[in-house]
């Protein structure tokens, strides 16, 4: 399973908030709500919260195996 929980991580140590991966990364309103779901999302959306916010992937996903 991907979670999205070091993007909350990364976004509060940046003073990032979903208003600004919305203006300054073109993230939709509907994306952000698939990555507060736990949905699954583009590697283009991947790729814009990594530029936005200035950090590598596993900063922003991680896989937790399911048991």
């Amino acid at each position: 399973m991907i979670s999205y929980a070091p993007l909350w991580k990364t976004m509060e140590r940046r003073g990032a908030t979903t208003y600004t991966l919305q203006v300054m990364g073109g993230i939709s309103s509907s994306t952000i709500r698939r990555l507060k779901a736990g949905e699954s999302v583009s590697t283009n959306t991947l790729d814009a919260l990594c530029k936005v916010l200035d950090c590598d992937l596993t900063d922003i996903v991680e896989y937790l195996p399911e048991q």
